[in-house]
């Protein structure tokens, strides 16, 4: 009889590549080849390791979870010191709702997961561009809510758009008008 020599919960001594970038690298390719998040069997089958070497990084799946997502996030546009602030908000937001497309799941991820961490690049990236608008602070957080609501609702329409009708372009009248809004009063 052979016993398997394989031990569990570390990374084998060859596998000197595996660590936290590389997962999360890999977690997110899968991510955008399949339209899944990806599950602990099949990134670590994708590594061509024991999948309780991922729990060696990761201490469970929604740790891992949210280093995607974060990294996912992080990923988005990074906004320019501009007098444009329109823009520059119409490009974060495109740029947000592009990864949203891309990755499947991720929305779900964003808005099911206990971490503020995405969550947080997305605001000071926010913060950023309308920090030059001088807003109060509850007209600051309506328009953050306002705006990441109607990227929301827009990414779940794209996901259930089976023709693919709806494309990342077609915010942009939308988000005209709500730049009018906040330029009007």
């Amino acid at each position: 009889m052979k016993v398997n020599e394989k031990k569990r919960g570390r990374p084998a001594k060859n596998q000197g590549l595996l660590g936290k970038k590389q997962i999360i690298s890999t977690a997110k390719l899968l991510m955008a080849q399949t339209g899944k998040i990806p599950s602990i069997r099949g990134l670590s089958t994708e590594l061509k390791v024991d999948a309780m070497a991922i729990y060696y990084y990761f201490k469970n799946k929604n740790e891992l979870l949210e280093e995607i997502s974060t990294s996912l996030i992080s990923d988005i546009y990074y906004p320019k010191k501009s007098e444009k602030w329109q823009s520059e908000l119409l490009k974060l937001s495109k740029s947000y709702l592009s990864s949203l497309e891309r990755y499947n799941g991720l929305l779900e991820i964003l808005l099911t997961m206990e971490s503020n961490s995405p969550v947080e690049i997305f605001i000071s990236r926010f913060k950023s561009i309308t920090c030059t608008l001088k807003l109060s602070p509850d007209d600051e957080n309506t328009l953050l809510c306002l705006l990441v609501d109607y990227i929301h609702g827009f990414s779940l329409a794209q996901s259930c758009d089976k023709k693919q009708v709806l494309k990342v372009d077609d915010i942009d009248k939308p988000f005209a008008l709500i730049c009018k809004a906040i330029t009007a009063k």
